[in-house]
């Protein structure tokens, strides 16, 4: 218990510390939620705190310096990835889920990156940043997909908030867990059928190699 109030009364603190710079104190907020300090769902409050009543190139402004500082925080875990995240993946996870996870980067790695950026709590995040770093992701293409996913996922909130004001900011403080919890399971459903096609259909052309074979077998005996 004290260890929670002490971490609300830490979040409390960095809020008011953003509030006050603007922007500025979006960009270390978000630099350091996106690297090594957990802050939840500090950005998306912020920016709809900060943007209630704003015009709309405030609010993108806003949205803006979020966006750089997550992808700024989010770059300095991709390098710790780079030079020997998979010692750290190896503590946390077996080879196969880890051998899993570079067949899914090697075959769409942008949006290995994308979706975690877009997804809010308790969609984990800093693994997939990590992993990236880990399994060779170029860095440009790495920098593109957090910017590309959190410019969605920020300016969506901050787009809700100039148009609903305070009933969004409510909504966001006290549903994004929930909301989070059901788009989480949408997506791990829509993967684990994606990824059962998949299997299917290599089971399938396996077994239509196969058999020409096993003709040709059968024709010369």
């Amino acid at each position: 218990m004290a260890v929670v109030s002490f971490l609300k009364m830490v979040g409390l603190k960095l809020r008011a510390f953003a509030l006050a710079l603007g922007g500025p104190g979006l960009f270390l907020i978000a630099v350091a939620d996106s690297s090594f300090v957990t802050i939840p769902e500090a950005n998306d409050i912020l920016i709809v705190v900060l943007s209630l009543g704003q015009s709309w190139s405030t609010m993108f402004y806003y949205v803006m310096m979020t966006t750089l500082g997550s992808v700024l925080g989010c770059y300095l875990l991709f390098s710790v990835g780079c030079k020997g995240g998979e010692i750290m993946l190896r503590k946390k996870f077996s080879q196969t889920k880890i051998d899993f996870a570079r067949r899914m980067f090697a075959k769409s790695d942008i949006l290995m990156v994308v979706i975690p950026c877009l997804l809010p709590p308790p969609m984990p995040f800093k693994i997939f940043v990590l992993s990236s770093g880990v399994f060779g992701l170029k860095p440009a293409r790495f920098i593109v997909a957090v910017f590309l996913g959190r410019t969605i996922r920020y300016s969506m909130w901050g787009v809700l908030a100039v148009i609903y004001g305070e009933s969004i900011r409510y909504f966001l403080e006290y549903h994004i867990y929930k909301i989070g919890v059901v788009i989480l399971g949408v997506f791990l459903l829509v993967a684990a059928f994606i990824i059962g096609m998949r299997l299917r259909s290599n089971a399938q052309t396996r077994r239509r190699s196969v058999a020409p074979k096993n003709t040709g077998e059968v024709l010369k005996n």
